[in-house]
């Protein structure tokens, strides 16, 4: 059908654009965004140089993309767990993970992050807007959990400085072939970071049961004295 055509024709210059996206990501990655060329962007994708400029100008083009690319990803995710009929923390918990997806699994070219600052200033300003909108979303959360008594007291902006750090800062160790999964990190991070958060021991013991279901077992191989110093370890820890 002839309506069908454009649509489809879109869809695989937008796939197309997400696999060079991708090579990019691992190029900036291992030889750094001053040392890639477009070349060097085109033999990752396996394009020859002159059908790379069909889809990108420029690497600081696909740079951009990277970054908005991974926004829109990131904002989307931030939207479906503030609609979700949830508490602060497992609203929290679905941000998180969505973070962690998105810069570690998803897109390979978000590990692009850091390099923002190599943008002309337009095209910043237009990053830094979505990313101004994104941390205001999470502080919100964490504000609202702080009103209703479910998240400790403090300062929401500084709360969510401190987990966008520690969550960017996973694209800088990261290896996919490592030990941990970037689901296995997002279930930990989630674990450590809200934890920090929480109001009331309760709520710790409720999260911490919800995401890690599978670590009960364990204690039944320690001795009786083990067990009973394992189980005041926990119940401190909670």
């Amino acid at each position: 059908m002839p309506s069908t055509t454009p649509s489809r024709v879109r869809r695989r210059y937008l796939a197309r654009r997400l696999e060079i996206l991708r090579a990019a990501g691992k190029t900036f990655r291992t030889r750094g965004f001053a040392e890639t060329g477009m070349r060097d962007i085109a033999a990752t994708a396996d394009l020859s140089p002159a059908n790379l400029y069909n889809y990108f100008r420029g690497k600081h083009e696909i740079l951009f993309f990277c970054q908005d690319n991974s926004l829109d990803r990131l904002l989307a995710a931030l939207d479906k767990a503030r609609r979700q009929r949830a508490s602060a923390a497992d609203k929290l918990r679905l941000v998180i993970a969505s973070h962690l997806r998105c810069v570690l699994d998803e897109v390979e070219g978000s590990t692009a992050h850091f390099l923002a600052a190599a943008l002309p200033a337009p095209l910043q300003r237009r990053l830094l807007a979505k990313r101004d909108r994104y941390e205001e979303g999470i502080r919100q959360l964490i504000f609202n959990g702080i009103r209703s008594g479910e998240l400790v007291e403090g300062d929401p902006a500084l709360a969510t400085r401190a987990i966008l750090g520690a969550l960017n800062s996973s694209v800088l160790w990261f290896r996919p072939d490592g030990p941990m999964t970037a689901t296995d990190i997002a279930e930990e991070f989630s674990n450590y970071l809200i934890r920090g958060l929480l109001a009331k021991p309760e709520f710790a013991r409720n999260a911490s049961s919800r995401s890690e279901p599978q670590r009960a077992p364990r204690r039944k191989t320690l001795s009786s004295s083990a067990k009973s110093r394992s189980k005041q370890f926990v119940r401190e820890g909670d």
